[in-house]
């Protein structure tokens, strides 16, 4: 077999390597997407169960209904069934067409006590829809927080990443919010507005409480696969560079 003919069988196998490799990577890709899409059964609360009320005694009255959704938008924690929370009770109110989280069940004489993870302090703050992404935030839900104000030295407003991840650990009830602060004016829509309580070391509740006090908080809600780092932020300066 003469040299030509080595060489050209040589770049035949490689084209075929490299040509299967990159169908294999394709596929698993595919396949990665599709397990995300996938369509899952979990429970959702089909009407307010309050603090206190067991999870036989809410299934009872009707408060549960299964629903299909994508494997990506199902909560960590949620859970399909009442088997594992059966004789436990809500810790704190459940909304209706949120998911139903096992950590938002617990031992009866915890009912009135916020699930708070060893070493963090509980920390509130009241947000409108968009700010809390249309409601999806839920007990459970990791999110990252971004806030919008005037740095000191310049007069243009900043938004920047304030905490990459927190934990959610309470959604409190909805309000109404007149859109004018005063309530006064041409505009007269009301805006939903809800309050969401983060567990936090101190240094990480200073910014939150500092940063809604000055500033605009806006969550971002987070899944294992999010990429949420640090950076320099955003001003009119580099809003389109």
């Amino acid at each position: 077999m003469g040299r030509r003919t080595i060489l050209l069988v040589s770049a035949f196998l490689v084209a075929a390597l490299g040509t299967t490799l990159v169908f294999l990577y394709a596929r698993k890709a595919d396949d990665r997407a599709l397990k995300d899409q996938q369509q899952v059964e979990v429970l959702v609360a089909k009407s307010d169960i309050a603090a206190g009320t067991t999870a036989t005694a809410a299934a009872a009255a009707g408060a549960f209904e299964l629903k299909t959704v994508a494997r990506s938008s199902v909560v960590s924690t949620a859970v399909s069934s009442i088997d594992a929370v059966r004789d436990k009770v809500a810790l704190s109110t459940i909304f209706t067409g949120q998911q139903v989280l096992s950590v938002q069940f617990g031992d009866p004489s915890a009912s009135q006590v916020l699930p708070i993870p060893d070493g963090k302090i509980a920390v509130s703050i009241q947000l409108g829809d968009p700010a809390r992404v249309a409601g999806f935030v839920e007990p459970g839900s990791n999110v990252a927080v971004f806030v919008t104000l005037t740095s000191q030295g310049s007069s243009l407003p900043q938004t920047r990443l304030l905490l990459p991840a927190a934990l959610v650990i309470a959604v409190g009830p909805t309000s109404l919010t007149p859109a004018n602060a005063d309530g006064t004016g041409a505009n007269k829509e009301a805006l939903p507005r809800a309050i969401l309580t983060l567990a936090l070391d101190q240094r990480n509740a200073e910014k939150l409480v500092f940063a809604s006090q000055q500033g605009q908080v806006f969550f971002g809600l987070r899944n294992d696969k999010s990429k949420v780092a640090p950076g320099p932020g955003i001003t009119i300066g580099n809003l389109f560079s």
